[in-house]
């Protein structure tokens, strides 16, 4: 049969189980759109390309599917590499269709062309310029295939226009063979069982679970080994809610803003194992005093972060569900809790995450993450921007499920929460999602409140408003003297009439005796968004909190409040 390739493109997206892109049109994408109009597969028309990126990936995150996203030529393309930077240090599945101009303008400075592929090369797994519509077929294949297998990540395919406008015969039954690309299966048994001895013989050891194991699938096959061990698990901010947090083994976050059980924990542990994790430099601190007594166990499915910043003793290449099962299989169930358990229960009790109350009656913004947790029972899917608002709820929520929490944690991009909570939205329509929000961060994508509305989708964004760059200002007060330069916010919109004009609710908190009924109204509410400007301490600060390459076992604050 005959078939555009903008035609042959959605017919593939169909194959691959795809059935909701975001997006953004403009010149170059016309015959995509064109197409659209007549094809199943529903699109989502965010207000700017960022926050369209944001939004697939968010939808990947919550859903496990690869994230779809579509924008036109040059500034379009462009204004998609944030998302895309964002997804590829967190390892999310997505695929992103770039408009190009046509192939004999390409190289010659032609309106609205940018070298996006040149551009995305160091944060993307792959990219491809589809240079002729007889191609089309299989570069779709081939970048879900890449974007979904081993370690998760984006892909571009840049789309010149000629090419989606030519129709070609076209015949199903495209292939993928990539020379050089194997999908990871099984690991070394070998290295299984040396690993398993280790275990046998550990008298303190440390589960370490970050977002691979999210990825993997594996969170009932981690909970398997910690409870037929009773192995503690502290996870990274991206394996928050790959093991409970409310679980007696739970010791929460590690790092830079971890509890200080849980650090104190690495110090005195003489087994680590650590799964689906790259031990990046806010986890870790200090290298050198990261871990002093442990062998490492390494599990993750890239060899290219094992070794990388820590010594491992038993690295393991493979799928993290994989490999856990294969442990579990080869060991015996712990019958009773020992000294090492008696020792984490003391330092629970003696330094556990304790906030103060506010110097001019503000809220204090740990008491709101509290009562949003007590309030959803932690069965929420909780997004976050960057900063303040990110640190506070990863300390005070306790993530009982996978996929729950949706946060930027390798590049750390402010502006990510709220559109990634449509796309959350949008994959789990059944499921209340929450972002939670600064109010430096919440206006880099604040217009995607006309998404949320035309799409009559109740989310809850919850503004934790100090009317500051509050990580920023914590960082000058700690470490430049209280030179506060440029992170005063004060000069900011009216968010409730801001949400208004939009079409949204917009409710405000000034006061704690006021907060549970707007988040009560909020959580009612079924056909629309919903802004909570809450107003909290200006100067709240984020502890405990390890000093950037100190060692985890030095934390300022947390303890004497």
């Amino acid at each position: 049969m005959q078939l555009k390739g903008a035609e042959i493109l959605l017919r593939c997206l169909q194959e691959e189980g795809v059935d909701t892109v975001f997006g953004y049109p403009g010149g170059a994408v016309l015959p995509i759109y064109d197409a659209l109009y007549d094809s199943s597969i529903r699109h989502i028309l965010a207000r700017h390309e960022q926050g369209v990126a944001h939004a697939a990936d968010g939808y990947a995150r919550a859903t496990g599917k690869v994230g779809v996203c579509i924008a036109t030529s040059g500034p379009g393309a462009t204004n998609l590499v944030t998302g895309i930077a964002t997804a590829y240090m967190d390892s999310i599945p997505m695929v992103c269709f770039t408009g190009q101009v046509g192939t004999s303008l390409i190289g010659r400075d032609a309106f609205q062309e940018a070298d996006i592929t040149g551009i995305t090369l160091p944060i993307t797994k792959h990219n491809y310029v589809v240079e002729r519509t007889e191609d089309v077929a299989r570069v779709v294949k081939e970048a879900f295939y890449i974007a979904r297998t081993n370690r998760p990540g984006p892909v571009v395919v840049d789309l010149p226009k000629d090419v989606m406008e030519k129709s070609i015969e076209f015949s199903e039954g495209a292939e993928v063979n990539l020379r050089g690309y194997r999908v990871m299966k099984g690991c070394n048994l070998g290295q299984v069982i040396a690993a398993v001895e280790l275990i046998k013989k550990a008298e303190r050891p440390v589960i370490y679970a970050g977002g691979g194991v999210i990825s993997s699938d594996a969170a009932t096959e981690l909970r398997e080994l910690a409870e037929k061990r009773k192995i503690p698990v502290t996870t990274t901010l991206m394996g928050l809610g790959a093991f409970p947090g409310n679980n007696y083994l739970s010791l929460g976050m590690l790092g830079m803003h971890g509890t200080r059980y849980a650090n104190y924990a690495i110090g005195e542990a003489d087994l680590l194992i650590a799964v689906g994790v790259r031990f990046d430099d806010r986890v870790t601190g200090n290298v050198n005093t990261f871990a002093p007594h442990a062998k490492v166990i390494h599990i993750d499915i890239d060899a290219a972060e094992i070794g990388k910043n820590v010594n491992t003793h038993i690295p393991i290449v493979g799928q993290a569900k994989e490999v856990l099962q294969a442990i579990n299989e080869r060991l015996e169930p712990v019958a009773e809790y020992g000294e090492w358990h008696r020792t984490l229960d003391r330092w629970k009790q003696e330094f556990p995450l304790r906030y103060g109350s506010s110097r001019d009656g503000r809220l204090m913004p740990q008491h709101v993450i509290e009562k949003i947790y007590d309030l959803t029972k932690g069965e929420a899917i909780i997004t976050t921007e960057v900063g303040q608002n990110q640190m506070w709820t990863a300390q005070y929520y306790k993530f009982k499920h996978p996929r729950s929490f949706l946060t930027s944690g390798g590049l750390g991009t402010m502006g990510f929460g709220f559109p990634a909570a449509i796309g959350a939205k949008i994959g789990c329509p059944d499921r209340l999602v929450i972002d939670i929000a600064g109010d430096g961060s919440i206006l880099m994508n604040i217009q995607e409140l006309a998404t949320a509305v035309q799409y009559r989708l109740p989310i809850v964004i919850c503004i934790l408003n100090n009317q500051y760059l509050g990580m920023v200002r914590q960082w000058q007060s700690l470490f430049y003297g209280g030179r506060y330069s440029n992170t005063d916010m004060s000069a900011q919109p009216d968010f409730v009439k801001l949400a208004e004009a939009f079409g949204a609710i917009g409710i405000r908190v000034n006061k704690e005796e006021e907060l549970d009924d707007a988040l009560n109204r909020a959580l009612q509410a079924t056909d629309r968004p919903v802004v909570l400007d809450i107003l909290i301490e200006r100067e709240a600060d984020v502890y405990p909190m390890v000093p950037p390459g100190g060692s985890l076992s030095n934390m300022l604050g947390g303890d004497d409040i």
